[in-house]
């Protein structure tokens, strides 16, 4: 299973599913990762989190433990 925290820098991936539970998942959702959205991973913090993504014509920051939850191909 590749999750979007395995994506490198500079691809792209489409979500295939969502894992989690209750308001977790829910509010991976209200940021517009949903099922089929491609994602576009610009970069990542020097640390290691965030990451910066662009979703639907907008960057989004996320924390690997959320990147974790969302499986993509």
């Amino acid at each position: 299973m590749n999750t979007l925290k395995d994506t490198k820098i500079g691809h792209t991936a489409r979500v295939v599913k969502l894992h989690g539970e209750g308001p977790v998942k829910r509010r991976i959702m209200d940021m517009g990762i949903t099922k089929g959205v491609e994602i576009y991973v610009r970069k990542v913090a020097p640390l290691g989190d965030p990451m910066e993504l662009n979703v639907r014509g907008y960057a989004l920051s996320l924390r690997k433990a959320d990147a974790e939850m969302i499986e993509v191909e």
